[in-house]
């Protein structure tokens, strides 16, 4: 108890104080730091070592599906920019822009790319000649700046890490099937690697991205109940290839516009992390990304044989692929316990003398706080089992708090008092005037129409709009949101 209250006195309570909780988490963990420039943050190596993680596995199945990946300039001409009408409207209040080269005026304004659909669709312009060019398949990992007004590390700053993935096609069934594909690729990655279950759905015309056709979402509930839209992926039709000149020659010789597609995910989602799993003792990482999967603790590492036994697990493990560290400082081993909760490393292993004579050692998950006494043969593959269960321990505990915290609304009232605590189900009328009024009324946003209908649950909300009474079109997600 003595190690809880000592714990507890570093990090808010996450009841009392969810931002301060989320801040302190962050800070005291070393994921992050503040920099010099308004609303940029530091990633430190232990918050990159997160996103690096991410950046593998998700760069993998990128791959798989046929995608390559490319790199495109930071700077995008004003000319450029303005040639897709709505797509800059969308974008004006967050652009960055560059006036100065040197001492030099520039003699045409420079965006620091907010998004590169412009500068990837004048490429393609050049790139696609023909049918057989088709269809073209292109990722970037990038930087992009958007000029926000409020900030928090990682949920939303005004330089962030994202991949950004670009695709054209010939037809509009190939470009809409590409927008599903990489939606679901999101979905399974959320699911199994970062333990987080997301509503996948679509947008609204007013919370789609500025000038696609449609925007597809993929949405968490954070513990406040509130949601994190953790990723998205654009239909844009041929509105881009018109913009830009993007064209093909058909087989049957026909000069046609492609159609084209733009998917993206960014280092929120480590902020997503954070807020779905941590605790009042700090992070919890799901073992899928974290940089360390298991510590090893020496108890009484001054004792003979002991620091030797830590060291020859260590290399035992990681052998086995395991990310493993041990750590041997010299300092208390109830320091060194809160101190590797707080970073949230998904599993602990203890070994002192009377571990090492009964050939034994002591795994702790951080999840459960569980203790288990396995024995030393076979011990790489039962941290492997043990590191897949933490992992759906961790999914089916997000899951149940998203449950319990999301309620089916049948009149305005119950809408209201359901998005202060999380996700509200309701019918809604599809007009943008009610939109913006619910939002007014409630401070909650058209978070998506799931894409998976439940017809009987649909039945049970009625056919009148939840907000206005008009006839209902859809079944809409409503929530507060970061």
């Amino acid at each position: 108890m003595a190690n809880k209250e000592e714990f507890v006195t570093q990090i808010a309570s996450r009841a009392t104080d969810f931002p301060q909780w989320y801040t302190d988490v962050i800070m005291k963990t070393d994921m992050v730091d503040y920099s010099d420039v308004r609303g940029c943050m530091v990633i430190k190596p232990y918050g990159y070592g997160v996103w690096e993680l991410i950046q593998q596995q998700m760069d993998a199945r990128f791959k798989a599906t046929g995608h390559k990946n490319a790199y495109f300039p930071l700077f995008i001409p004003e000319s450029l920019l303005m040639k897709e009408a709505e797509h800059v409207e969308g974008f004006a209040p967050e652009v960055a822009w560059v006036t100065m080269g040197g001492t030099e005026q520039l003699t045409e304004r420079l965006a620091i790319r907010p998004t590169s659909e412009t500068v990837i669709g004048a490429m393609y312009s050049r790139w696609i000649q023909s049918y057989r060019d088709l269809p073209m398949l292109l990722n970037q990992w990038c930087n992009v700046v958007r000029w926000e007004k409020s900030t928090r590390p990682f949920l939303r700053t005004s330089e962030f890490l994202w991949q950004e993935g670009h695709t054209a096609h010939a037809t509009g069934e190939e470009a809409e099937e590409e927008t599903m594909r990489m939606l679901e690729v999101y979905r399974e990655f959320a699911q199994n690697v970062l333990a987080i279950p997301v509503i996948v759905g679509k947008k609204s015309d007013k919370e789609k991205f500025a000038g696609a056709v449609a925007t597809y979402t993929m949405e968490a509930m954070m513990q406040d109940g509130k949601a994190l839209q953790m990723g998205t992926s654009h239909y844009l039709g041929q509105n881009f290839a018109k913009g830009y000149d993007i064209k093909y020659l058909s087989r049957e010789g026909r000069l046609e516009y492609c159609h084209t597609t733009s998917w993206g995910t960014s280092t929120r989602m480590i902020g997503g992390i954070i807020m779905v799993h941590g605790d009042d003792r700090g992070l919890m990482l799901p073992p899928r990304v974290a940089p360390t999967q298991l510590v090893i603790l020496p108890i009484a590492q001054h004792k003979e044989g002991v620091l030797d036994k830590a060291r020859e697990l260590k290399r035992l493990l990681a052998e086995a692929g395991v990310r493993v560290e041990l750590d041997d400082s010299d300092n208390s081993a109830g320091w060194k316990f809160n101190e590797w909760e707080m970073k949230g490393v998904p599993v602990r292993l203890e070994v002192g003398p009377k571990d090492i004579e009964k050939n034994q050692v002591v795994l702790v998950r951080r999840d459960s706080h569980e203790k288990l006494f396995v024995p030393m043969e076979g011990l790489a593959d039962a941290v492997k089992a043990l590191l897949d269960r933490v992992h759906e321990g961790m999914l089916a505990r997000a899951l149940a708090l998203r449950e319990e915290k999301t309620v089916n609304a049948v009149d305005f009232e119950q809408l209201k008092a359901g998005v202060n605590g999380g996700f509200v189900r309701a019918m809604w009328c599809g007009e943008r005037a009610c939109e913006e009024e619910i939002k007014a009324k409630t401070g909650a946003s058209t978070r998506c129409m799931p894409l998976e209908r439940d017809k009987e649950l649909e039945h049970k909300l009625g056919c009148a709009c939840v907000h206005c009474g008009k006839p209902a079109k859809t079944m809409m997600y409503f929530a507060k949101a970061y």
